[in-house]
């Protein structure tokens, strides 16, 4: 195939098989990520993207419910001309799924976390899973998620803020700047083998991550 078939090809996301490039037109077509194909369910995939459009914990600025949608844009100029810089590639050599965004109630912000925790879980059964979200509050419950399959974690966070700021309702609270924190605590992520990279904010108790 080459960019020609741009001419034929299209909605790659529901008429396209499960591996290999992708030469719809970049402008044109349903937006899954990378143009991989929809799919309700991880069976048989390798790796799975999914989307979480929960922003309603920011104490400022909204907008990342909107992230899924654009990631899964900007996506679409990748699966045509892949410079990966590496032996193979990875849209031929393995099955990759678009499980769509988890669906929720956006005015019950108190049922969210568990929706998520059990929307990974679900996912993650059958192989990993890239989300794409949605505020910092929606972390804690996929971190709870992973670590309920694969025990406590190593958490790589890249941020200009720890998330380590202390939560006076941690049962009750939906917040966006305390999931660190709160994964520490309830050990589901293990803190020796923690990092925390681009920190521009400090608190004072810092859970033992580095």
């Amino acid at each position: 195939m080459a960019l020609e078939d741009a001419k034929t090809e299209t909605d790659r996301a529901f008429r396209g098989g499960d591996r290999g490039l992708a030469y719809e037109n970049a402008f044109a077509g349903a937006t899954s990520f990378l143009r991989r194909r929809y799919a309700a369910e991880a069976v048989g995939a390798d790796l799975v993207f999914t989307g979480i459009p929960f922003d309603q914990a920011v104490t400022h600025r909204p907008g990342a419910r909107f992230g899924p949608r654009a990631i899964r844009e900007a996506s679409t100029l990748q699966p045509a001309d892949p410079p990966f810089g590496w032996g193979f590639d990875i849209l031929t050599d393995f099955t990759l799924y678009d499980c769509g965004d988890m669906p929720f109630d956006y005015a019950d912000m108190a049922a969210t976390p568990a929706l998520i925790e059990a929307h990974i879980a679900r996912l993650g059964a059958a192989c990993p899973v890239v989300t794409l979200g949605g505020d910092h509050s929606i972390t804690l419950p996929i971190l709870r998620a992973m670590a309920a399959r694969h025990g406590p974690l190593g958490l790589i966070q890249f941020d200009a803020h720890s998330d380590l700021w202390p939560d006076s309702d941690p049962a009750r609270r939906v917040d966006h700047g305390t999931f660190a924190g709160k994964a520490a605590t309830e050990g589901v992520i293990d803190p020796a083998r923690s990092i925390q990279v681009g920190l521009r904010t400090t608190c004072e108790d810092t859970y033992g991550i580095a």
